[in-house]
């Protein structure tokens, strides 16, 4: 373990903290698990308060330009009330909820690009010190992973991942921010549209997949944006025959880009109303989710230039500032 001392709570001789989180990704609305460790410093003090701050890093587009900043997305209070002896040693357990709209980091073990942390505070003599800090995994619920897999079978590329700040109207979303995935279009599909923008919204009921088509402008007409919005359950994810599910989407989207017009685009930032076709489309038992191999490579793709390694140096390095 490698414990963080804790300064601005009661200065120098204070205890120190080192957080560990239980191995593995987790899944939005998954549980995040671990273990507070707390040792003491020079003189006994009383622990008041031990919490828990998930964060992500989120873009933001505003007049001046664009900009990246930390949000914190969910608290938690995990422990507290108890006396930590002088060079005690002692730990504080949790199991906390991951919210539905977590994004996702990783597919397939290979990092996307977007950067989560799980921040710990302790409260001592009045005052919270926000100490250690770990980079936080997450990987996609089955039914994500299907229609990834599926676009990554119909010949989609992976391109980027990043998190815009803002709302996407007309949709259930209840975080500050959405997770945007950028991916080439499929050869077939390349003729029509530059690039396909997908975000999922989950919750305990279902998913919301929203994808959003850059339209190739001919020499007559400047291209513009269309976005659709389509909504399937967590069990779909093992009895549709996923690659004719999401080719339907990605057809219906295309051929509905002429009902909207650039005011129905969830661009960046702020809060977004407008053209959302709301598809149920099941098909019904099929042939089942498509070949995995498919979405690993969108995944293997260049991630910006980042490893696994880099993005954990990323986290601290970033995490680390004045965020707040």
């Amino acid at each position: 373990m490698v414990f963080k001392r804790l300064l601005g709570a009661i200065g120098v001789g204070g205890p120190s903290v080192d957080t560990v989180l239980d191995g593995g990704t987790v899944v939005p609305g998954g549980v995040l698990s671990g273990r507070v460790w707390l040792q003491g410093g020079s003189t006994a003090v009383d622990v008041e308060h031990v919490g828990l701050e998930l964060l992500a890093r989120v873009e933001a587009e505003h007049e001046e330009g664009e900009s990246e900043g930390a949000v914190v997305f969910e608290r938690f209070t995990v422990g507290g009330g108890f006396r930590l002896g002088a060079e005690e040693e002692r730990q504080v357990p949790f199991s906390v909820p991951v919210p539905w709209e977590t994004p996702v980091t990783e597919l397939y073990g290979q990092p996307l690009g977007v950067v989560l942390g799980v921040r710990t505070e302790v409260g001592v003599a009045g005052a919270r010190d926000k100490g250690d800090l770990d980079p936080l995994a997450v990987g996609p619920l089955p039914v994500q992973e299907a229609v990834l897999d599926a676009l990554g079978g119909l010949g989609f590329g992976f391109r980027s991942a990043d998190l815009e700040y803002g709302r996407i109207g007309g949709t259930g979303q209840q975080l500050p921010f959405y997770q945007e995935v950028e991916l080439t279009p499929a050869p077939q599909y390349a003729h029509e549209v530059t690039e396909i923008e997908l975000t999922f919204l989950a919750s305990p009921a279902g998913l919301e997949v929203v994808l959003e088509a850059d339209k190739r402008g001919g020499p007559f007409s400047a291209g513009h944006d269309a976005l659709t919005r389509f909504t399937v359950r967590h069990e779909d994810a093992r009895t549709l025959d996923w690659s004719s599910e999401v080719d339907g989407w990605i057809r219906q989207l295309i051929a509905h880009r002429e009902a909207y017009g650039a005011h129905a685009a969830y661009g960046h930032g702020g809060h977004h109303d407008g053209g959302h076709h709301d598809g149920h489309h099941r098909s019904g038992p099929g042939l089942g989710t498509a070949v995995a191999a498919g979405a690993a490579g969108l995944a293997l793709g260049a991630v910006g230039g980042m490893v696994a390694a880099e993005v954990v140096d990323e986290i601290g390095d970033f995490f680390e500032g004045g965020e707040d």
